[in-house]
């Protein structure tokens, strides 16, 4: 295997700290994301191996094994083991602790772990691959519906459907599409971030949708008809005389689709703000003044 400095991948010190590594990474992966750079080998190359890296050093355990074991972090509890196991050994049996040539069990613990045979035994130890992480970036539109789509993952690629109703933030874990094992050990899995980026003039909170629509002073004093758009085309709501700024009506599923619950859906919430008018004629002026005068004449 062959090392990789992580460290030099997000271009930090063996010193940086957990919100130092956020950063590097995310300011990295925004610049060589494959959507930003499309068909370009090296970007997806360097993508990869800076996922690779913030994957080992933002999380405290995996970073302490790359640092003590380097390129073998990975196998890290089986040299550590190893070690013990020996140092035992060498106790029970009364040598010095720290004597003796560990070369031989090493280049016997390696061969095992990368398939060479040594010492006459032909026992290959198994191990997992590593988990591989990822981010993939989609619009709200696109997570409306359930889609199929090929991502490249080390190289190759990987036709999935995503179900509708992923949110923003969501890890799914794809199995098996990992890292290779070692040894004929099973593959490691894959790990996908999303990031959906709201193109609409909806606000989402879980399954529920919310918008302002801006509502005439007319209809709102008279009542009338409003047409108002949603994500499956436009319904048309009744407005009722006298409606109030603010006033709110919910749509019963008109929402965003649940995760996994074919044709359930969450709620539309539309909140009316009256729309005052810009510039009045002379005559709607006249009018807007007779009304004032009549309504000092009612009795309060």
């Amino acid at each position: 295997m062959e090392y990789i400095d992580y460290y030099k991948v997000l271009g930090i010190a063996k010193s940086a700290t957990e919100s130092e590594i956020k950063s590097s990474y995310r300011k990295l992966a925004r610049k060589y994301h494959p959507d930003l750079n499309p068909n370009n080998k090296e970007a997806e190359k360097k993508f990869k191996e800076i996922n690779e890296a913030n994957e080992v050093l933002s999380d405290p355990v995996k970073r302490k094994k790359y640092d003590r074991h380097g390129k073998d972090w990975q196998h890290a509890d089986e040299i550590e083991k190893m070690q013990k196991n020996r140092s035992q050994s060498q106790r029970s049996s009364g040598q010095p602790f720290g004597s003796g040539d560990y070369s031989d069990d090493f280049s016997e613990f390696f061969g095992s772990m990368f398939g060479g045979e040594t010492r006459g035994r032909s026992k290959q130890t198994k191990f997992r691959g590593q988990d591989v992480q990822a981010s993939l970036q989609m619009k709200l539109t696109d997570v409306y519906k359930t889609q199929k789509q090929t991502i490249t993952i080390n190289g190759k690629n990987i036709r999935m459907t995503f179900p509708a109703g992923i949110e923003d933030g969501q890890v799914i874990k794809v199995a098996g599409h990992g890292g290779p094992g070692v040894n004929g050990g099973p593959n490691g899995d894959l790990y996908i971030t999303f990031s959906i980026e709201n193109n609409t003039s909806f606000k989402r909170e879980g399954n529920n949708l919310y918008k302002t629509v801006d509502l005439d002073l007319y209809t709102a004093i008279l009542g009338g008809d409003l047409l108002v758009d949603t994500f499956d085309g436009q319904v048309k709501l009744k407005i009722s005389e006298g409606t109030p700024s603010t006033a709110k009506v919910k749509l019963k599923g008109k929402g965003f689709p649940v995760y996994k619950k074919e044709n359930e859906f969450g709620d539309m919430y539309i909140t009316y703000q009256i729309k005052l008018p810009a510039h009045l004629t002379e005559k709607e002026r006249e009018l807007f003044i007779e009304l004032q005068k009549l309504n000092k004449d009612v009795p309060k």
